[in-house]
């Protein structure tokens, strides 16, 4: 018994030995590259759609990928959802709730990692949200009002919304988290660089008069401006803005106030009124103005595929984005679109998009690469007032 008492103090000297100085306990291994605590890691994309039913409030989350469908609680008076791809947020009477839809992906630029992980609720925020974007440290939710609340990432991750900033910018435009600082447009035009905390230290030239709609792209961040868009880019810790004006001169009833893009793709969409569809290219910076007439949705494929387009008959139409041609169409809502009720949107990514008939209750999910071919068709219960897409 002794001998195996003094091998078993052996042991456990050697263990001390191999700790730390001081007496610590031996650091735990590395953490494998990709790997984020309470989340499985997938090879491909786990994209979650949030629906909610504009009527009882009903919020639902489909899973794309085993199409199992989650009911969370109801949000009375929900009038909007948008979404920063993994959290939606879900205006209401009361304010915004705010839901984790367990589905993200992370962006190193050679490679990208897809995450899934369960879907809960978070909390709730005062205020209408207009706009949400986030990165590695923080998520900002902007309001209609023309604030903005920044949060610290890991704790939302991890359930919590922490305030950790705030800032003022210009109703009709959300702040924008990149390049570890957060960019916003002020109501005078002024585009301003922030930290984390919300505090200014710079501004872009050139200024963006009367600033409405913005996008986050791999070419930089994009505002909406009178005389065109403002595209900041960063280079060496240095923030600048390239201005690309309008091929004409554009009044304020048609120029673009809200821009649609795939996640992170350097083509974006926007109405142009009552007369057609903007098509803006970063990458040659270059505005087209495409003859689809009045639309109720339109959103942009990018890199080659069709700017896609809605009108109020219920027939999606894909445009060549250069040329501005009809290559397919194909009807979506079962009747004419009433404009009274919440409109359909289009939600795309990298291989199909999904557009809602509110009345009928229906997603339907297209093959834009296949003349706009219905993939698959979700039936929810109840109407399909409000879609947002994650995990893109």
């Amino acid at each position: 018994m002794k001998s195996a008492a003094f091998a078993l103090a052996l042991v456990a000297l050697a263990a001390t030995a191999c700790g730390s100085p001081g007496g610590e306990a031996a650091p735990p291994p590395d953490v494998p590259h990709g790997y984020v605590e309470g989340a499985e890691e997938a090879a491909e994309a786990q994209s979650r759609l949030v629906v909610a039913d504009g009527d009882t409030g009903a919020v639902r989350v489909l899973d794309l990928i085993t199409e199992e469908v989650v009911e969370l609680g109801a949000v009375p008076g929900v009038q909007d959802i948008t979404d920063d791809g993994r959290y939606a947020y879900l205006t209401g009477d009361g304010g915004t709730r705010v839901v984790d839809s367990g589905s993200w992906m992370v962006d190193h630029g050679d490679h990208v990692h897809y995450y899934r992980a369960d879907i809960h609720e978070v909390g709730d925020l005062p205020g209408r949200t207009s706009g949400a974007h986030n990165d590695t440290g923080v998520a900002v939710v902007s309001t209609s009002d023309g604030s903005a609340t920044l949060f610290d990432r890991a704790a939302l991750d991890g359930g919590t919304l922490t305030e950790v900033g705030r800032a003022e910018l210009a109703p009709g435009t959300a702040a924008v988290p990149y390049e570890t600082h957060v960019l916003t447009a002020a109501p005078d035009g002024a585009v301003r660089v922030l930290d984390r905390e919300g505090r200014v230290t710079g501004t872009v030239e050139p200024s963006c008069p009367r600033p409405s709609g913005e996008a986050l792209t791999r070419r930089g961040v994009v505002f909406g401006c009178a005389d065109g868009a403002l595209l900041v880019s960063e280079d060496g810790g240095a923030f600048r803005g390239e201005k690309i004006p309008y091929p004409r001169p554009v009044g304020e009833d048609e120029r673009a106030r809200e821009f649609q893009q795939r996640p992170g793709s350097a083509t974006l969409a926007a109405k142009a009124g009552e007369h057609g569809t903007w098509s803006l290219d970063l990458s040659d910076r270059k505005w087209t103005h495409v003859e689809t007439g009045p639309v109720v949705a339109v959103n942009a494929v990018g890199e080659g595929g069709p700017l896609l387009a809605l009108t109020a008959d219920g027939v999606l139409h894909a445009h060549d984005a250069e040329t501005g041609a009809v290559t397919a169409k194909t009807r979506i809502t079962e009747r004419p679109v009433d404009t009274s009720e919440p409109l359909p949107v289009i939600r795309i990514d990298t291989t199909r998009a999904y557009v809602n008939d509110v009345d009928a209750g229906t997603i339907h999910e297209i093959d834009y690469n296949d003349s706009l071919r219905l993939a698959r068709e979700f039936r929810l219960g109840g109407k399909a007032s409000h879609l947002a897409e994650t995990g893109r």
